[in-house]
């Protein structure tokens, strides 16, 4: 865990809310979070299917509106922030990893790490440098030109990780990184995925309803009836 207690956090959360509309009824998902995550703080988040996990991501990875309360990233205030400042503070600050892949089919285990950091702007030759160099730091190094369709789950998923550390993000969000994979794999990938952030020296927001890789974590959180615990 980071010792840089005294930095601005990377992630603060004040009186967040979230409610939809379904047959005349409002349901609150989210009901006043309140939460701050420090530079290199590994966090999980811990709720059964249905208790706002997914919305709560959504919500710090800037991915939707129709929230209430203030969000603040790396110290600025994505509230007050147009679509495009907000497409740019994801893009410069967050990383992602999802249950599923989510690869890109036709390209290979390097290329779909590459990229984002195109994206970013990074040239081409420094892109495969640090693609091969993530890829490898997860035991890839002899699957660089495979297509998702020609690795494993756990391949995949490692991919996945390097891909979300691609830009060298302040907060990778993480939501069920592991629960697609067999008890064995997913003790590997998010042992994997732990030694990488905390190598890199991201923060970690990690959605699981797994307590026993949860309490691996820096703090575990419960979220329960759209409140924190």
């Amino acid at each position: 865990m980071s010792d840089a207690t005294n930095a601005e956090p990377v992630v603060r959360l004040r009186d967040l809310r979230r409610s939809f509309s379904q047959g005349g009824e409002t349901i609150e998902v989210l009901r006043g979070i309140n939460l701050d995550i420090n530079p290199g703080e590994i966090v999980a988040l811990l709720g059964p299917s249905g208790s706002g996990k997914s919305t709560m991501l959504q919500a710090v990875g800037l991915l939707e509106g129709g929230f209430q309360g203030s969000i603040s990233i790396v110290g600025q205030d994505a509230t007050a922030m147009s679509g495009d400042a907000r497409t740019t503070l994801r893009r410069e600050h967050l990383g992602f990893v999802y249950q599923f892949h989510h690869l890109l089919p036709d390209f290979n285990a390097t290329e779909n790490v590459v990229l984002p950091q195109l994206v970013a702007g990074r040239s081409v030759a420094d892109a495969h440098v640090r693609a091969r160099e993530l890829l490898a730091a997860l035991g890839l190094d002899h699957r660089l030109d495979h297509r998702p369709s020609q690795l494993s789950g756990g391949e995949q998923q490692r991919v996945a990780v390097a891909r979300a550390l691609a830009n060298r993000p302040s907060l990778v969000l993480a939501d069920e990184p592991t629960g697609n994979l067999d008890e064995a794999t997913a003790e590997r990938v998010f042992d994997e995925f732990i030694r990488l952030v905390r190598g890199e020296g991201s923060a970690a927001l990690v959605a699981t309803h797994n307590e026993r890789l949860a309490f691996r974590m820096d703090r575990v959180l419960r979220l329960h009836e759209g409140r924190l615990e």
